[in-house]
């Protein structure tokens, strides 16, 4: 077999194995932290765990196809290892740096669910005028 359509069959498998396995671990782990985003709401926290799952899916699939065709020329194991491992280092990246942001993310919303409202002194409400 051709060792450029070895490595991206490679590619494709490690990619989208570690993609499954990185949400699937988002989706179980990261539950109760959005359960406890939205003050114990666990249906809606379901509900947008879920559609993290499939947005993060989407994108980390569409990036892994899209980039299936870059990269050099590949006619030797050496190749075939240096290529793929650029290739799945790149995703791992991607990976790594939307696990961040959703965190950052989450964590403001969290953050800001926990925080109490600033109680406004009885002097500073003013009554409605007619």
């Amino acid at each position: 077999m051709n060792w450029l359509i070895t490595t991206y069959l490679t590619y494709l498998a490690i990619s989208i194995a570690l993609t499954v396995w990185v949400a699937r671990t988002l989706h179980k782990n990261g539950r109760i932290f959005l359960v406890d985003s939205f003050h114990g709401n666990e249906s809606l926290a379901d509900s947008v765990n879920h559609l993290l799952v499939v947005g993060f899916y989407l994108i980390n699939i569409g990036y892994v196809s899209l980039a299936l065709k870059y990269g050099g020329i590949v006619d030797s194991a050496q190749d075939f290892l240096e290529t793929l491992s650029s290739k799945v280092g790149v995703v791992l990246v991607v990976l790594g740096l939307m696990h961040f942001f959703n965190l950052f993310v989450f964590s403001k919303m969290r953050k800001r669910a926990v925080t109490p409202p600033i109680a406004v002194p009885p002097s500073f409400v003013h009554a409605p005028q007619r």
